[in-house]
């Protein structure tokens, strides 16, 4: 349990997790909605992963990152009761939602698996 708040505690994993939830997501995709370098994110990734909070899945070269499946609903409760109904944690957070609507639209990641 300490290694899972450990992790949380960070801004940036905090940042991913909630992106997370929402949706599974590549390295491209989230260095494009935090804006933030490839060995940053992969550096914070590691940590979720150790944590047990964020699976891969591999797919020949692409590597996609999803929220433990036995950790989901927990977390989506426990955040859920956190901000109790307010929309936004901060404005980082809501511009991460924004962003994250704009990398699908511009399908970042499929724009990088033709390169």
């Amino acid at each position: 349990m300490v290694r899972t708040f450990k992790a949380l505690s960070d801004p940036t994993r905090l940042r991913i997790i909630l992106l997370l939830i929402k949706r599974e997501l590549c390295v491209c995709e989230l260095m494009f909605i935090l804006n933030m370098e490839q060995s940053r994110i992969s550096h914070q990734l590691r940590i979720l992963r150790d944590s047990d909070l964020v699976e891969d899945i591999r797919d020949g070269k692409w590597i996609t990152y999803r929220l433990n499946e036995k950790i989901r609903r927990s977390l989506k409760l426990l955040f859920d009761e956190f901000l109790k109904g307010k929309s936004v944690a901060s404005k980082e957070i809501e511009q991460d939602g924004k962003r994250l609507v704009t990398c699908l639209k511009r399908e970042i990641r499929k724009k990088k698996q033709s390169n």
